[in-house]
């Protein structure tokens, strides 16, 4: 179902969370953080944090349903970007440990989705209007990543601090900084909004899932020491997934 609302969109992802709870499916973690995110979103408007509220709430609910569809058509087995079915395969597999699922899931969504969505609410003239408030929204995101860590932090304690006593952590999440991610999607919605043409502005964006794909390797494609380090943190996780989803709740 497609929201309308930015409430539609926490309800629908609501569903996601209590299915996953159920069904102990590990696509809960990405739908518990993203939540998370877009309560944040909903809580700042009418404060005058964002310069256009309206157009904000059209922003996210556009992103969202991109989402959205994503996951009910993989549910259905129907077709979907190659950016997240990487990140919904992942999923079925046991040694990805929670934070490498959060982040296939950030990847696909920032770096794919949200440069649709900001070039589908704006043309070659109106997107620059957009830049501060879609530069808020990755404030946002970066401000509750520490909150996901201390998060994460109850689900295997000993990771953070393991990971930067082996000088890890940077190499672990070097590739994924919120600001390389955020400008990367700017950049790509203003190559999006100035295609010529439908078909053109197409293939920007399968050529721009390929690329994505390709980079989420490098979430789950380690060398031998982080593998082993990984593999330690996955063992030493607790909890069963409901117990970790409810966790980032």
């Amino acid at each position: 179902m497609i929201a309308n609302t930015i409430d539609e969109v926490i309800e629908q992802l609501e569903y996601i969370i209590q299915d996953s709870i159920v069904e102990e499916s590990t696509l809960g973690y990405f739908a518990a953080l993203y939540q998370k995110v877009t309560i944040t979103v909903k809580n700042k408007l009418g404060t005058n944090y964002f310069d256009d509220d309206i157009r904000m709430e059209k922003l996210d609910v556009i992103f969202a349903n991109r989402y959205l569809t994503a996951y009910a058509n993989y549910k259905e087995g129907k077709p979907i970007s190659k950016s997240w079915l990487s990140a919904f395969t992942t999923a079925t597999q046991w040694r990805p440990i929670v934070l490498q699922h959060l982040l296939l899931g950030m990847n696909a969504h920032i770096n794919l989705d949200l440069g649709i969505a900001a070039a589908e609410i704006t043309n070659p003239n109106t997107i620059s209007d957009l830049q501060a408030d879609f530069n808020k929204i990755n404030t946002i995101l970066s401000a509750l990543v520490t909150e996901v860590l201390d998060d994460l932090s109850q689900i295997w304690p000993t990771l953070i601090k393991i990971l930067k006593f082996t000088n890890k952590v940077d190499d672990f999440l070097i590739n994924f900084s919120m600001t390389v991610a955020r400008d990367g999607a700017w950049t790509f919605a203003n190559a999006l909004v100035n295609q010529p043409n439908v078909f053109s502005k197409d293939q920007a964006i399968l050529q721009r899932d390929l690329d994505i794909t390709e980079f989420s390797k490098t979430i789950t494609n380690h060398k031998f020491t982080v593998k082993m380090i990984l593999l330690a943190a996955r063992i030493g996780e607790r909890g069963n997934v409901s117990d970790k989803i409810k966790t980032l709740l």
